[in-house]
């Protein structure tokens, strides 16, 4: 499976983005995927990662109640709705998945397909 990140772009503080990381193929009910971001200078963080079917959702603290991640299951797609970004969120965000859902799903190097990233800058 392929991943295909998008959707970043500049936005003003307070304001939203949706993200889309389209997989090339179908993903298992129970695979992992995540939202990663990486700003310039600093390691890759984990943003929030879902079980593929929904059973478990986990957010950073830093974007909970802010942040939204869904699926669409016939699309192979998943997104990351932002709201109310702020200039911190600035960084690439990355889309990762793994087969099977682990209980380290906030460590990057659990995954084994990542998209190429898409950047989001949020400023005045």
């Amino acid at each position: 499976v392929q991943l295909q990140a998008s959707g970043g772009g500049l936005v003003q503080p307070g304001g939203s983005l949706r993200l889309s990381c389209k997989a090339s193929g179908p993903i298992s009910g129970n695979a992992a995927v995540a939202w990663f971001r990486q700003a310039p200078g600093k390691e890759r963080e984990f943003v929030t990662a879902r079980r593929w079917n929904g059973a478990t959702t986990s957010y950073a603290d830093s974007v909970k109640g802010r942040f939204t991640i869904s699926r669409d299951n016939a699309k192979n797609t998943a997104y990351l709705e932002m709201n109310g970004l702020k200039p911190e969120d600035t960084a690439v965000y990355f889309c990762g998945t793994r087969p099977m859902w682990t209980t380290n799903y906030y460590r990057p190097y659990e995954y084994t397909r990542w998209g190429q990233g898409t950047l989001v800058t949020v400023s005045s």
